[in-house]
């Protein structure tokens, strides 16, 4: 007699936490921290590669809103990695739902929360990963942030949308949906979100230090301190990676070209008339420090080489050979700006060879990866 062998059953899960109210709780912080990324996201993108009729009107003030925005982004980054696990763990045993797909609807709402569930992973770790600058992966990490980004933001509208009568059930303790628990349940229920909380403070404190200076002291996690560095300033590609020596800065001119172009030495330069500022420099990575820079207008320089201020625009060449930023465009709202220098010195020293000498763009409102080190020609356009 054969022995027939039962069909394999699902797991059963009974845990209470595992419910619509708790994966609703976690979930408001999640949109929120995922909401404040997309936004600072987009803000960082742009600015670095703005579309040609935006390039022209990006704003160079507040001087600090680069420095708030990216700041933003990477510390509610991190603090989502924490909030979407703990809600991936709220929600796991429904992966285990049989049948997999009861209509063509159910079928499309599962797949529509496995692509919200990768996008959101990718986000996350990949910008992790960014942190430190590791990139283990083929593919250009700027362009698929970016894409996925928005592949993110639409499931979660989709996923709002169709989940809101469930979210609204299940909003508040007073809502119609939420089923009452018993007393031990709801302990659990208010210790496990506690605890995200605790988690989420915890890593906060400790990498919030690197883009918000008073709290530098506790940058334990970031992968930056802000005040490390040459000079007292962080440098994230230095002179050797990007094959600048002493010998290739021997004999420096700078290049300027427009309707009158000329060419200037670095004692030439250094003669001119030079202004003060205070500007923070700020990575895409998170961290940023403030700086007291002197160098010259950018202003004066194209004034002098036939260009109007308010309406030039100019691109930067640095003496790097090979580089993704080695080349940048810089609108006519930053060239415009008086606080916008060719800068000569970093806190009363001349430049570092890892910090741009002989000269360095630095602007305000403006990524890192845009404030040119190495300057050796600008163009006016």
């Amino acid at each position: 007699m054969r022995t027939r062998i039962p069909p394999p059953r699902p797991p059963v899960f009974r845990g209470r936490l595992h419910d619509a109210r708790t994966a609703t709780a976690v979930g408001r912080w999640l949109g929120a921290a995922f909401a404040v990324c997309f936004v600072t996201g987009l803000i960082s993108h742009y600015l670095q590669h703005p579309p040609h009729w935006l390039a022209d009107t990006l704003p160079a003030r507040p001087v600090w809103g680069y420095r708030l925005t990216q700041g933003l982004h990477v510390a509610t980054g991190l603090a989502a990695i924490v909030l979407l696990l703990v809600k991936l763990w709220t929600v796991y045993p429904r992966l285990f739902v049989w049948p997999p797909a009861r209509s063509v609807r159910h079928a499309l709402e599962r797949l529509s929360v496995a692509v919200l569930v990768a996008a959101a992973v990718f986000e996350v770790f990949t910008g992790l990963i960014n942190n430190v600058q590791w990139y283990p992966w083929p593919f250009g990490f700027i362009q698929a942030h970016f894409a996925v980004a928005w592949i993110a933001f639409g499931s979660v509208l989709l996923h709002v949308a169709v989940k809101a009568p469930e979210i609204r059930a299940h909003w508040s303790r007073r809502s119609a949906g939420t089923v009452a628990l018993p007393a031990r349940d709801a302990v659990d229920r208010r210790s496990l979100l506690l605890a995200t909380g605790g988690a989420v403070g915890v890593v906060t404190l400790t990498t919030v230090g690197q883009s918000f200076t008073p709290l530098g002291a506790t940058d334990l996690l970031a992968p930056r301190s802000p005040d490390h560095g040459p000079q007292g300033l962080p440098v994230n590609r230095s002179a050797a990676a990007a094959g600048i020596t002493a010998r290739s800065v021997a004999g420096w001119r700078l290049e300027v070209e427009g309707p009158r172009p000329y060419t200037l030495t670095l004692d030439e330069l250094r003669a001119l008339a030079r202004t003060s500022a205070r500007l923070p420099i700020a990575c895409v990575e998170g961290w940023s420090m403030d700086a007291r820079w002197e160098g010259v207008r950018v202003r004066d320089l194209v004034e002098r080489a036939g260009g109007h201020p308010g309406r030039a625009a100019a691109r930067v060449v640095s003496l790097e050979a090979h580089g993704n930023y080695r080349v940048m465009h810089m609108g006519a709202e930053y060239l415009a700006d008086p606080l916008t220098l060719l800068a000569l010195t970093l806190n009363g020293e001349p430049l570092s060879l890892d910090h741009g000498y002989p000269a360095r763009i630095i602007a305000p409102n403006r990524p890192g990866v845009l404030q040119t080190k190495w300057v050796h020609r600008l163009e006016v356009l």
